[in-house]
């Protein structure tokens, strides 16, 4: 039987994956990282994640895995790293602005596909400030974490914005349109244990 530790997204485990993060973080601005506690089996088990930074409650990047494809450990450094220097919306991170960063681990389920007749059907199945979801149409692609669903709580609105960043307009659909949905674990620096 799995206890409470056996299972991935315990608090505990977020404080690890955010000291790891912002490790990770440090030590690709040319610092030494700080220690980190990387044991456990749980860490080499395969997961996704995305790593959000902000500054003062505002974006400063955010980088990610969708689906799990290396061990949860490797998943978490590199997304940290890439969320901090590669974000195509953002310049690099500088050292001094660590400090006033602040990191947020979001640990996501696998993806689960929604089946739909219409636009509308597929609104409906939406779960507000639950609901992860990837759109997907021919070649173009975007995904929203739940925590989006905070700026934008109708799932009309959510849709729109959703196609939106994937290059195609608000008001676009399509018999062919693929859309997946994932809930995740999040754990953010400053929440209590």
């Amino acid at each position: 039987m799995a206890t409470e530790t056996d299972r991935i997204g315990t608090a505990p485990q977020g404080q690890v994956l955010l000291a790891i993060a912002r490790a990770s973080i440090a030590h690709a601005l040319g610092q030494p990282a700080p220690a980190t506690d990387e044991q456990g089996a749980w860490l080499q088990q395969p997961g996704a994640c995305f790593v959000t930074l902000t500054q003062q409650g505002e974006l400063r990047g955010c980088i990610g895995s969708l689906q799990a494809h290396r061990p949860l450990l490797a998943d978490v450094k590199a997304n940290a790293a890439a969320a901090a220097l590669h974000d195509p919306r953002f310049a690099p991170l500088n050292l001094p602005e660590l400090t006033d960063t602040d990191i947020e681990v979001s640990l996501l389920s696998a993806l689960e596909p929604l089946h739909f007749a219409s636009e509308a059907d597929a609104l409906a199945q939406l779960r507000p400030n639950v609901d992860g979801v990837v759109f997907e149409y021919q070649g173009y692609r975007s995904t929203f974490l739940p925590q989006v669903w905070e700026q934008l709580p109708s799932a009309r609105e959510f849709m729109a914005h959703l196609k939106r960043k994937a290059g195609l307009s608000a008001d676009f659909w399509a018999a062919d349109v693929r859309l997946q949905r994932y809930t995740v674990a999040k754990f953010k620096e400053g929440d209590a244990p």
